[in-house]
């Protein structure tokens, strides 16, 4: 498989850019990942009380695509699909539990590789493909899933980072400042395996800590000396933020607003899963990739939680606008590409389901936003413009290739946004693909989502009329037509192999 792989990676020159200054001088790259983040932005309308500015002016200086999806709703593949260019169904990375990408294909052509091979400096800190920043040619990593309770800042009951897979369920921590700290926050048990070894992480809740004791911050810092650096090529810069990934802690601040104004629930249907299959419901109510609903309600910590996941979306968001402020003061600032984006969104109780890894919208449709140099901004449309047309992480590379000049493989599956980045409302008629695990795939158009499951049960969504994707047509005749024509589309995009 890798000798053929290697074979299908072998590099062409990419066309030169339509833009013409590109091909002077090309473009620096800073590549924002944030991690479960799906669209409770308030550029996105996602969640009423989204508090995200800085994202927001993001947003207004560049392209917002309002229909991206991921190519895999969970961290090993999605981040895979990203810097590979290519689909599970070619890497093999199908999930959390299949070996990463580098392990699979240790000769791929990687995007931070293709960007080093032409020339440029390639920096990355913060989760980005996995937690490997090996794969840039300077790198930082911090502990960022468990911050700030790395093991260097506070005294455990325990040799091990706190887990619930013991006997002993709740663990007593002391801070560097030796304040007592009894974890899991949200009191809670684990629905999850036990045997879990790095523990359980479906937990929430405020620390009394500053910002600068979070992973995410750490990265921040590292990466804003970076850019006060003299770089005398052109840079690729990937910054990887954690949150708001469970454990859904961050500092106290983050949570003051909801003390006057409590969180809202995500709209709901009772009953919301009757008009599924079993297997669909399965994928809803298994604890996969957090905890069960059941679970959250009887605690009484739904509203909790969706304060927690708000609060670390601000804390993250503060930490981009720093970002933000560092490119805007620095010389090369006019002649960067900004790329935000998030490798999945995430259920909060939609559906019965917490965490990813299911092919709805909530779990598919991520943030993407790009921002072209300034230097450029009469090659492109005005700041501010949003694009309703699907597309799909999968495309990030290829659009990246052609904006800074780079030679990529060959036969990438994805497909260069420029054209969008030009004209966001130009139809294309395309279709993007969601795997979760063979046989399993979600189709999203610019109206229609149609999901098939491996046992051949399936389900038909009509965004115009249902965008929060509560009532199944598949089982409706007069939808017939439709739902064939979205099997044929579903089809087409896994060439010589079953679906």
């Amino acid at each position: 498989m890798t000798s053929r792989l290697n074979m299908v990676f072998t590099l062409v020159l990419s066309a030169i850019s339509c833009c013409p200054a590109m091909a002077g001088e090309r473009p620096n790259v800073l590549f924002i990942a944030v991690d479960d983040l799906n669209d409770w932005l308030g550029c996105l309308d996602g969640h009423p009380q989204a508090k995200t500015p800085n994202m927001d002016r993001l947003a207004a200086r560049g392209v917002l695509f309002t229909n991206a999806q991921c190519a895999a709703p969970a961290c090993n593949p999605s981040r895979a699909a990203v810097f590979s260019g290519q689909m599970s169904y070619t890497t093999e990375v199908w999930s959390n539990q299949s070996s990463n990408l580098l392990q699979l294909h240790p000769d791929i052509v990687h995007l931070p590789k293709a960007f080093a091979q032409s020339g440029y400096h390639t920096l990355g800190t913060g989760k980005l493909l996995g937690n490997n920043t090996a794969t840039f040619s300077e790198s930082f990593s911090t502990e960022q899933r468990w911050s700030p309770f790395s093991k260097n800042a506070v005294q455990y009951t325990d040799a091990e980072l706190p887990t619930k897979g013991t006997d002993n369920p709740r663990h007593i921590l002391e801070d560097k400042r030796g304040n007592t700290i009894i974890l899991p926050l949200n009191g809670m048990p684990s629905d999850r395996k036990p045997e879990m070894k790095d523990g359980e992480s479906f937990d929430w809740g405020p620390l009394d800590v500053p910002d600068s004791e979070m992973g995410d911050t750490q990265i921040t810092d590292w990466a804003i000396e970076q850019m006060e650096r003299d770089i005398d090529t052109p840079f690729f810069l990937g910054v990887g933020y954690y949150r708001p990934h469970i454990p859904l802690w961050a500092p106290q601040k983050y949570f003051n607003r909801f003390l006057e104004s409590p969180a809202e629930l995500p709209k709901v249907k009772p009953g919301d899963l009757d008009d599924l299959s079993e297997t669909a419901r399965n994928w809803a109510i298994k604890p996969v990739t957090a905890g069960r609903h059941s679970t959250v309600v009887k605690y009484d910590q739904w509203q909790e939680a969706v304060e927690a996941y708000l609060a670390c979306i601000s804390f993250v968001d503060e930490q981009v606008g720093r970002l933000l402020d560092a490119l805007d003061n620095a010389s090369f600032g006019d002649n960067t590409v900004i790329v935000l984006w998030s490798d999945h969104g995430w259920h909060l109780g939609e559906k019965q389901h917490w965490g990813k890894w299911t092919g709805w919208e909530r779990s598919a449709r991520v943030p993407l936003i790009i921002v072209p140099p300034k230097k450029l901004a009469d090659h492109f449309a005005p700041a501010g413009s949003r694009c309703g047309q699907p597309v799909s992480l999968i495309d990030l590379y290829p659009t990246l290739a052609e904006l800074c000049d780079v030679a990529h493989p060959a036969n990438l599956d994805g497909h260069s946004l420029v054209p969008l980045l030009r004209e966001p409302n130009r139809a294309t008629g395309r279709s993007v693909v969601t795997t979760f695990d063979p046989g399993n795939a979600s189709l999203r158009t610019e109206r229609w989502r149609y999901i098939r499951y491996a046992d051949g049960s399936e389900e038909l969504y009509d965004h115009r009329t249902d965008p929060n994707e509560w009532d199944n047509l598949a089982g409706l005749s007069e939808y017939d037509e439709q739902k064939q024509t979205l099997k044929k589309k579903l089809e087409q995009h896994f060439p010589q192999r079953k679906l």
